[in-house]
Parts: C-alpha cells; sequence; structure tokens
C-alpha cells in the first residue's frame, strides 16, 4: 500500500467502488480504496439487486437513470458481464390514490427523460400471465400500472467486479483485509489514516462504509445519521408453472412490485424472489457493527413476513405451490428520510459522505458520478441538495434515527403524499409557543427537525390532514387563512428561520465577496442576496441587513440550516470577520396584512410610516416589553408587514401582545400552506425549489439583485458568460385553466401547442385571494412572453396554461409598499 494519495475511499461495496471508477474517470487515478474485509462484504453481497428507475425526486430520479444506463454499457468498457436483466419493472394499482401517485411521477420521469408507460388491466396480464387482476374481495382488482420498460436486476457481485476492473484500469487502488483504525489531521491539512496495515496520508477521503457508517463518522467526530435497518427477502424453490411459461417460450417477466401490499416479485432460477417491507423491522447496529457480524446474516422471521406472503400468494398463486428455500435477512443502510447522503462532511475540508443507501445497487452509479463531480470539480454537476447530508442537523440523536429509519423502512412501499407528514420522532424542536398554536387548532408539519403550522382547523373541525395529490380537507381552510392576511392581519410564526450574525472590520467585504448582490452599507438597510456556484447556479439565499456598523444580520432558510452554516464557516477569513449561528437564540414572527401597522403601532413607540420606516429596511427597537427586537419591514407574503426577530424570551409575551392588539382587527394565524398560496401570487422563489444550483439569477429572473459592476463575487464570470451566450431558461408564472381538484405541484412537464416538452414547473398551488390556480417554471425563453399558452400535465391530463405577468396580485406592490 502506498503512503499517499490525492484520495482515498473507505469501503468496498459497490458504492465505494462506484466511487473509485467515477473519481478515475475524471482523471483522479492517484486514487485509493481501503475495505476492512473483502469487497461486497457488506450490505452489497446478500442485495437482490434491484434497479427500480421509480423514484418521486428529482435529483434520485437523475442518479438512478444514470445507474441503468452505465450499467447496460460498463460490459462493453471492462469486458465483465454484470449480468443485467432487462426484464422491465412493473407497479401495479388497486386504488385511485395510488394511480395519482404514479401520474405524479409521470412529470418527474418527462423531466429527466426516463421511459415509461402506464398501462391497463389488460396489459398487465399479457405481460405478466402468471398474475390475477383480482377478485374485488381479498385480491384486490388492478386497476392500471406504471411500468418501466428499461428496469430490471442485476448482479451486485458482478456490477462490483465491473465496477473494480475499469477504476484499476485506469490506474487506481484497492486493498482489501485493510481496516482504517485511526484518523488526524496533519498539519498542511491532509488526512493521516492509520490502517492494520500501515498509514496513508491523502488530501480528500471518502466514507462509505455503509452499515458502518457511525463508526466511520466517528472517527471524524461526525454523527452520521444513518443506521441499518433489517430487510428480508424469500428465496423460493422452482415454480412448476413458471418453468412451464418460460419453457413454452415465455420472456423473463417484469419486476413485479404491488405496492399496495407492501412486496416486490422477481424471478430467480425458475423460482421466486419475494421481499416485503413490513412493519415492525428493527433498526440494527444504533451503536456499531460488532466484530462478530462481518458477513454475517440475522435469522429469518417468516411470521413478520406472512401477511405479505399471503397476498403475494393471492396475487400470483405460482407461490402458493413453491417451498421456501431460504430467508435472507440482512441489514441495509437507511438515513431518517429514506434518501442517501452523498456530498461533504459539514465542518471539515475535504472529507465526503457516500452513505445511507437503501436502494444502493441503483443509487451506486449515479452517486458516484455526482461525487467525483463535487470533489474534482468543486460542485455537482446535478442539484444534489435532497442528498446533501448537511439536510440534516444536530438533532439527528440515535433515538431520533432510529425510530425514523424503522418508520421510512416500513413506508417504502407507501403511496407518497405530497402533503405528507409522517409522525414518529415528533415533536423533537418546537417553537415556544408551540402549544399555544395547538391550542388555537394548528396541525403541523415538520422541516429540520422543526415542527411548523401547516394550517389551523377552526372549531369543530379534526385538526388532521387527510393527504392527497388533490385538494383535501385542508383547502378550505388554508384559504380562509390567506384571505384573511389579504384582509386584514395575519401573524405567522418563522423561528426556524436560519440565522447568523457576521460582525467586525471585514465583515461587509467578505459578504460582499460571497453574494451577488451589493450588501448595504448603510445602518438600517437590508439586500435579498444570492450565494452562486461557481457555475453560476444559485446556492443560497440570504436577507441581508446591517444592523450597526460592521455588524450585519444574515437569514435563509431554516431547513438551510447546516448547508448555509458550513457554507459560511468554509469561506471564513483567517482574520477580520466573526460568525456565530444564532438560530435558537432569536424568534420570528411575521406580521403582514393591511392593518399590520395598525396592530404594531400600539406596540412600537417609533414611528411605522412610510417615510420613517420604508420597505426593505430594518430598525433594532423595542417592541411591548420585549428589547433588542430586529423589526425588519420585509415578507415572503407580499403585503404591508413586518418581521420581528427577537430574544427568544420573549415570544409568549409577543405573541399575547400581538394578539391583544390586534384583536379588533380580526388578526388570526395563517400556516406554512397558506404562505404557499400567498407567495405564489406574488411569484416569489422558494430556496430548495424554484432557486436551485441548476439555475442562475438570471434565468429566475432576478436580474434586479445581480450587480455585475461591484467587485468579484464567486459566479460572476459564469454569469457574464451566460449573458454573452444567452440566457437559456426563463423564469414565468402561469395559470393553469379547468381545474377543478388537482393543482400542480411541481415537477410537472410544460408543453408547447406541438406537445413538445419547452419546460417544468417548480411549484404550484391555488391562489385563493387570486381564485385561480397557479404555477411556478421554468421554459425556454421563446416561450416566456405574458399571454403565451401552453399546456401542462397533471395527474396525467393535459390542462391548458397561459404564463402571466410576475407577481400577478398586485403587481405594482402597492399593498406592500402601503
Amino acid at each position: 500500500m502506498k503512503t499517499h494519495a490525492r484520495v482515498v475511499v473507505i469501503g468496498g461495496g459497490v458504492v465505494g467502488v462506484s466511487t473509485l471508477y467515477h473519481l478515475a474517470h475524471k482523471g483522479w487515478t492517484d486514487a485509493v480504496l481501503l475495505e476492512r474485509s473483502e469487497l461486497t462484504a457488506g450490505s452489497t453481497w446478500h442485495a437482490a439487486g434491484l434497479l427500480p428507475l421509480f423514484n418521486m425526486s428529482y435529483t434520485v430520479g437523475q442518479l438512478h437513470k444514470y445507474s441503468v444506463d452505465l450499467y447496460k454499457r460498463l460490459p462493453a468498457e471492462t469486458g465483465q458481464d454484470v449480468s443485467f436483466h432487462v426484464t422491465g419493472n412493473m407497479r401495479l394499482a388497486t386504488c385511485r390514490e395510488r394511480m395519482d401517485e404514479y401520474q405524479k411521477y409521470c412529470g418527474t420521469a418527462n423531466t429527466i427523460g426516463v421511459p415509461f408507460q402506464i398501462i391497463t388491466p389488460q396489459e398487465v396480464k399479457k405481460l405478466w400471465p402468471l398474475a390475477e387482476l383480482g377478485n374485488g374481495g381479498d385480491t384486490p382488482n388492478i386497476i392500471g400500472a406504471l411500468y418501466h420498460p428499461d428496469d430490471g436486476h442485476i448482479a451486485p457481485a458482478d456490477l462490483t467486479m465491473a465496477l473494480r476492473k475499469g477504476a484499476r484500469a485506469l490506474g487506481a487502488e484497492i486493498h482489501e483485509q485493510t481496516e482504517v483504525t485511526g484518523v488526524k489531521r496533519t498539519a498542511s491539512g491532509e488526512w493521516q489514516l492509520t490502517t492494520n496495515k500501515g498509514e496513508i496520508i491523502a488530501e480528500h477521503v471518502v466514507c462509505a462504509t455503509g452499515n458502518y457508517a457511525r463508526q466511520t463518522g466517528r472517527l471524524f467526530g461526525l454523527n452520521v445519521p444513518s443506521i441499518p435497518v433489517e430487510h428480508q427477502y424469500i428465496v423460493y424453490d422452482e415454480a412448476p408453472d413458471l418453468k412451464a411459461y418460460r419453457k413454452g417460450g415465455g420472456r423473463e417477466l417484469a419486476v413485479l412490485r404491488e405496492s399496495d401490499q407492501s412486496y416486490y416479485l422477481r424471478e430467480e432460477r425458475m423460482g421466486w424472489i419475494l421481499g416485503p417491507y413490513e412493519a415492525g423491522a428493527p433498526a440494527r447496529f444504533a451503536d456499531g457493527v460488532p466484530d462478530w457480524f462481518g458477513k454475517s446474516l440475522f435469522e429469518g422471521d417468516l411470521e413478520r413476513l406472512l401477511p405479505h406472503v399471503e397476498a403475494a400468494q393471492r396475487r400470483v398463486p405460482s407461490l402458493a405451490a413453491c417451498g421456501i428455500k431460504d430467508i435472507v435477512n440482512g441489514p441495509i443502510p437507511y438515513s431518517p428520510d429514506g434518501s442517501p447522503l452523498i456530498g461533504p462532511a459539514w465542518g471539515m475540508r475535504n472529507v465526503w459522505l457516500n452513505e445511507a443507501h437503501s436502494f444502493g445497487i441503483t443509487a451506486a452509479g449515479g452517486s458516484g458520478w455526482q461525487l467525483a463531480e463535487w470533489i474534482v470539480e468543486g460542485e455537482p454537476g446535478i442539484d444534489m441538495m435532497a442528498v446533501d447530508p448537511r439536510r440534516y442537523g444536530p438533532y439527528t440523536s440515535k433515538r431520533y434515527v432510529v425510530q425514523k429509519n424503522e418508520e421510512t423502512y416500513r413506508n417504502v412501499f407507501v403511496i407518497h403524499f405530497p402533503d405528507e407528514e409522517r409522525p414518529d420522532a415528533r415533536p423533537a424542536k418546537t417553537s415556544p409557543v408551540y402549544d399555544k398554536l395547538k391550542r388555537m387548532g394548528a396541525v403541523f408539519g415538520q422541516r429540520y427537525g422543526w415542527e411548523r403550522a401547516n394550517w389551523f382547523a377552526p372549531p369543530g373541525v379534526t385538526p388532521k390532514d387527510k393527504w392527497s395529490f388533490r385538494r383535501s380537507n385542508y383547502f378550505e381552510h388554508v384559504g380562509r387563512e390567506a384571505v384573511n392576511l389579504r384582509r386584514h392581519v395575519g401573524v405567522i410564526d418563522l423561528t426556524p428561520f436560519t440565522k447568523h450574525e457576521v460582525t467586525g472590520p471585514g465583515a461587509e467585504a467578505w459578504l460582499d465577496g460571497l453574494v451577488a448582490n451589493k450588501v448595504p452599507t448603510k445602518i438600517g438597510r437590508m439586500a435579498l442576496s444570492h450565494a452562486l456556484t461557481r457555475r453560476g447556479g444559485i446556492r443560497s439565499e440570504f436577507t441581508i441587513t446591517k444592523i450597526a456598523d460592521e455588524h450585519f444580520y444574515v437569514v435563509s432558510a431554516g431547513a438551510a440550516e447546516r448547508y448555509d452554516s458550513d457554507y459560511l464557516l468554509t469561506m471564513l477569513p483567517p482574520a477580520g470577520v466573526t460568525l456565530r449561528n444564532i438560530t435558537g437564540g432569536r424568534g420570528c414572527f411575521v406580521v403582514a396584512g393591511p392593518r399590520s401597522r395598525d396592530v404594531l403601532s400600539k406596540l412600537v413607540d417609533a414611528p411605522l410610516d412610510n417615510a420613517a420606516f420604508p420597505w426593505l429596511t430594518g430598525q433594532v427597537t423595542e417592541v411591548g416589553l420585549a428589547t433588542d427586537v430586529y423589526l425588519l419591514r420585509v415578507n415572503f407574503v407580499g403585503a404591508l408587514g413586518w418581521e420581528l426577530h427577537f430574544p427568544i424570551e420573549y415570544a409568549h409575551h409577543l405573541f399575547d401582545s400581538i394578539f391583544e392588539a390586534g384583536a379588533e382587527h380580526h388578526i388570526a394565524m395563517a400556516g406554512m400552506r397558506a404562505m404557499e398560496s400567498l407567495r405564489l401570487e406574488k411569484s416569489y422563489r422558494m430556496w430548495g425549489s424554484d432557486l436551485t444550483p441548476d439555475y442562475t439569477p438570471y434565468e429566475a429572473g432576478l436580474d434586479r439583485f445581480v450587480r455585475l459592476n461591484k467587485g468579484a463575487f464567486i459566479g460572476k464570470e459564469a454569469l457574464e458568460q451566460q449573458l454573452a451566450r444567452g440566457v437559456p431558461n426563463r423564469f414565468v408564472t402561469f395559470e393553469v385553466h379547468g381545474v377543478t381538484d388537482a393543482d400542480a405541484l411541481g415537477n410537472e412537464p410544460l408543453f408547447d401547442r406541438g406537445g413538445r416538452i419547452v419546460g417544468r414547473a417548480t411549484a404550484g398551488y391555488y391562489g385563493h385571494a387570486l381564485r385561480k390556480s397557479l404555477g411556478l417554471g421554468y421554459v425556454k425563453p421563446e416561450f416566456a412572453g405574458v399571454g403565451t399558452e401552453l399546456s401542462i400535465e397533471i395527474l396525467g391530463e393535459r390542462k391548458p396554461v397561459t404564463v402571466l405577468i410576475d407577481s400577478p396580485y398586485d403587481p405594482e406592490n402597492k399593498e406592500l409598499r402601503a
């Protein structure tokens, strides 16, 4: 083993070997992989080898598509067969809600180029003659299916060996039986890894250790939110009717998934493999994998699987005639939301994670592809926020991860509604006024561990969601909240906002070099600012207020706390600037609506008129009994209003005082869903959905927040180049016509009159004040003109679309400037 490498990959499963392969393909051939045992010894060796293209995530869908395409061409490159059976994959639907899920997915599939078909029960029978279509009783009737013709299954060990061969051919090294036992940072900033075979120093380290993710993370001082969960599948003996079907000329059957019964089924040597995702599967190794486990399995638990086995036998009677050969029960790594952890570790340079792959065979190719891009080029080629490890924060305690991972496992096949809010390990992080909001009828959701009020059930209405892809039980109540704020005054608790203070003599210059806008130079001024990638994409969005000389208050999305904090810390100069994350020290209430000035004037001595307190300014003031309140005249709903950023200990006093002052003005709470409706009416872009690294500020229509005539900032050169070439996409707000019960949600394709895809929606909701079904998205520039007629596909139906003016509600901003 060499003593120095540019990059060391820890972990020899398919994910680690794929990472090595892609690094080598990017030209980083001075790369070494260290495996504590032998290649594939973790979860790879016992994986069922499925390659499901289906994923509701725009990001993960792209990773899976890349993997499947790579695996098809890998044998020609390496000379190593990967046993890829392109059988197709069929997902059955037995209820309308399941078909809605498939139709919603089809929008994502269209936007990333994944071939699919929605097929009828008759087509199901033709493709899968051994399946029963249902009897309306204990075997539900199939009403249709989602079919992926390019899907199938692969031999995980063969795939890993092909990637190994490809990596070695380019000069990368692999060392088995080499366990990393210690890590330390050298004086030069490199990483010294101690192994049972000596030491090696690396500039970069990638952790791809699967079941060992928490143990490996602890070597670096990281709490990696990945804990394995038991997954079982049953291997059956030969099936007589399957054998007869194949001998009669039948092709290998598609992988079958009956999602409503939570199992998959595929052929295996003229028999079957049946894999349920059952309730009660336990998380394992929360404190680390014991030394004795190695390449081991757990004892099978058939009783836990019986409901799914029986359901599968009713759907495919062939199973009942087969004996059970084996029950494979092994650990599969999970994260709390089921998506992998791919990207930089937080708080340290040049440490990377490629962990928590619950569908590791499918994601291995794509994750290695993008992580190698990220390491070598400094940023990924696609928006990776959905899998970025920094989407989690310090709240991911061991018990939290155990509960969420077990929940995620048993919900693999549930219908993934867009408004779904899973209940386990909640509430964890709460605003001080959580109990008050609950008594007011709040129905909560969770983001970055925080409980947030999504909507408020009035007296007599059960405070509970009915999840759906269509308008649901909360639709009218969200509308009431939105309209009340537009007409009177509303309060939104945005305490989860990420909040940083930046101070010091170098603060202004440092911030100015991070963002495209000009940082405010006068005390009390604020600026909406965007940190960009080197390619000009939108990385982060900050509202920056100058509180005092050498003192700035920086606010960003609540879900971006670790993501933004880690970035700011990474970019921090060695001297002259102090950065403090004060998210937990300050709460935030939004008071907005035409009567907001009347309410706050009872609590604030300072004048609140336009001359004394203009729009987009802030003051440090007293509000009621609260001192040191940052009162900012800005909000995300497009109304006259203020954000109150206050020391957290004043939360109860301020909340009660605001409602007392607003009683005569019809004051009421508004939740996150009302805010979504209100912000779409104003064409306000949301970080993480409308604003991502995939698009520049010019594409997003944020030209007014870019100052090319100031000094250097990250991404400036890329923006100048884009302007010279021509901006490839334009952001639009549009109205969807003919909607009765299903609005756009995001990731739906937009079509021109000829049926060609010319863009994609990034968000959608009903604008209750405008009484219009609205959407936001990106289209080719020639289709961005106001009045342009397009169409959108919502749950399988084409709906006409008209491009609207930006900010269709109050386009001249008269209300928020009132």
